[in-house]
């Protein structure tokens, strides 16, 4: 294996290849936040009114695909739901400043 490719999970055989994945994973979801916050701007930009950015409903749909993902993928719901509602929480409060910065 070259140095950029991590090793499996349970190949692992000392924290450092642990640690080097997970940076390299920490890496792709700060990416992957990054690409998803383009479009809360877009969202922000698209709204005709500010009522519009707290959607409750659509809130409880996006934190409910992300536990079933979640579940299915054998990650912790509980814990799914947790960040999910803090980053949907995030989004909102992001969301709302681009909105009032709005010429």
């Amino acid at each position: 294996m070259t140095d950029k490719t991590p090793v499996p999970a349970a190949e692992c055989t000392d924290m450092q290849q642990v640690r080097a994945a997970i940076d390299g994973l920490d890496t792709l979801i700060v990416s992957l936040l990054a690409e998803r916050m383009r479009y809360i701007e877009a969202a922000a930009r698209i709204k005709k009114d500010r009522d519009l950015v707290r959607d409750e409903v659509r809130k409880t749909e996006v934190i409910a695909h992300a536990v079933k993902v979640a579940n299915d993928r054998g990650f912790p719901p509980r814990l799914a739901y947790r960040l999910y509602d803090m980053l949907v929480e995030g989004s909102i409060a992001e969301e709302l400043e681009l909105f009032d910065s709005r010429p």
